[in-house]
């Protein structure tokens, strides 16, 4: 459910294109807000779960559906939605598209001029990464809905996309060539840049994501979601040391962990600390991993706190640094590394109970996912990081598409699984066959070095 506000969406029938679709995230968004959506996915274990989801989905690559197929697309869809994979941009990565950003603005600058689509994929052969260039695929999506018969050379009226915070830069010169060049056609864009951090809506997590809007001119100028809930700021806790169940937990010399984000206390040492109560500005308390878990829904049994959990990756860019968060905390970023993630009992790093990592469930819910979403395949946990939250793009949709913010619930009821029947057709539509991938369907040898967007 959204807010109750009175507002009209910008347009009459939203129909969205999710690009590097991934698990589901945006759509699972868009289901909430009965918004329809057609996901496209290289990752078959992607595509799995996606279609045990019941998700619309294309098992294919988004540069060949662009190429070979775009005629075929659903002429109703008018919002353009994606997270190109960022392994070359992100600081976890090697960084071959941080390196490359430059280059790729260039390319960008000849994407709006017009210039032939055979010449510009000859030139980006040249790149070291060939991820890295999936990012111009949105802006090349764009420019090819105005070249479309099946559309009516009808330009998208509304376009989403969100990276990570790295690739704020080319989403800054997306913004710049939206505005001022316009597409080859002529349609320019209203557009509005930024860093958000998803536990400031609702999302149980600590994650940092660049995020653009953009607006057909006509439309009314976009605007950012806003926050609504208070960011994650450790510094501004109450400290409380006089509770037996927040005991202040120094653990040995030799293994001793600190907080992550700078959670230590002026000795270095990690401090158990409270949550600020007040709500000077009527935005929520963040949501932490203990009000998400705790609870009994679905499948889920409930997680018994408190608990500590340590990450598998080190806190202040430290890798022999693990970071540690209590249960009265968001997690740290949800990675394909949370299966890494281990979790103790009561507080106590000696304190393991069987079963001490998150569950797929659980580490989906901490992603803002619903209870029972129906994770499938391989790698699922590298499902779970590449994802879009879903609460996090139900906000982006909302904005982007003049909708009420959804309420801080929306994904709390646990997700109804497709039917047999419904998965079959599902992928009889996406793959060409109701069991199994067809020759048309992305080989697995190839998604290696493409794997789905993080």
């Amino acid at each position: 459910m959204t807010s109750t506000a009175s507002h009209q969406s910008v347009l009459d029938k939203p129909f969205v294109l999710d690009l590097f679709a991934g698990p589901g995230g945006l759509d699972v968004a868009g289901h909430a807000l009965a918004i329809p959506s057609l996901g496209i996915e290289w990752d078959r274990s992607a595509c799995l779960t996606r279609y045990a989801a019941g998700l619309d989905t294309l098992h294919a690559d988004v540069s060949a559906v662009r190429r070979d197929s775009f005629e075929s697309l659903p002429p109703e869809i008018n919002v353009l939605a994606g997270g190109p994979p960022c392994q070359t941009y992100s600081v976890a990565g090697k960084g071959a598209g941080r390196k490359a950003l430059d280059e790729v603005k260039k390319y960008i600058e000849r994407l709006m001029a017009g210039d032939p689509d055979r010449a510009i994929d000859k030139d980006l052969k040249s790149l070291s990464d060939p991820r890295t260039a999936l990012v111009l695929e949105p802006l090349r999506y764009a420019i090819q809905a105005t070249r479309s018969q099946n559309r009516g050379r009808r330009p998208y009226d509304v376009i989403v996309l969100e990276q990570v915070p790295a690739v704020v830069g080319l989403w800054d010169h997306y913004e710049k060539v939206l505005e001022e060049t316009g597409l080859p056609d002529g349609t320019r864009y209203e557009v509005v840049v930024d860093v958000l951090d998803t536990e400031t809506y609702g999302v149980p997590q600590t994650r940092r994501r660049a995020v653009l809007i953009a607006r057909r001119v006509g439309l009314g100028g976009p605007a950012l979601p806003p926050p609504s809930h208070h960011a994650y700021e450790a510094k501004e806790w109450n400290r409380r040391s006089d509770d037996a169940a927040l005991r202040v937990h120094r653990p040995p010399e030799a293994h001793q962990p600190t907080l992550c984000d700078g959670d230590t206390d002026e000795g270095g040492t990690p401090e158990i600390v409270e949550r600020r109560t007040t709500d000077p500005d009527e935005k929520r308390p963040w949501v932490s991993m203990g009000e998400v878990l705790a609870a009994r829904v679905g499948t889920h049994a409930g997680r018994a706190t408190p608990f500590l959990v340590r990450s598998n990756y080190g806190s202040s860019g430290i890798p022999g640094r693990r970071g540690v968060r209590t249960d009265r905390q968001p997690a740290a970023t949800v990675t394909g590394r949370i299966s890494r993630f281990v979790v103790f009992e009561h507080l106590d790093e000696k304190v393991v109970r069987e079963g001490a990592r998150f569950s797929m469930n659980e580490a989906g819910m901490l992603q803002s996912f619903p209870p029972d979403y129906p994770w499938s395949g391989t790698a699922q946990a590298q499902q779970v990081g590449n994802a879009v939250p879903p609460l996090f793009g139900a906000h982006l949709l909302s904005a982007a598409l003049g909708l009420p913010a959804p309420t801080p619930d929306l994904m709390r009821k646990p997700w109804q699984p497709a039917t047999e029947e419904q998965r079959a057709k599902l992928r009889s539509h996406g793959c060409g066959a109701a069991d199994t991938c067809t020759a048309r369907c992305p080989r697995p040898e190839d998604q290696k070095s493409v794997p789905a967007s993080e």
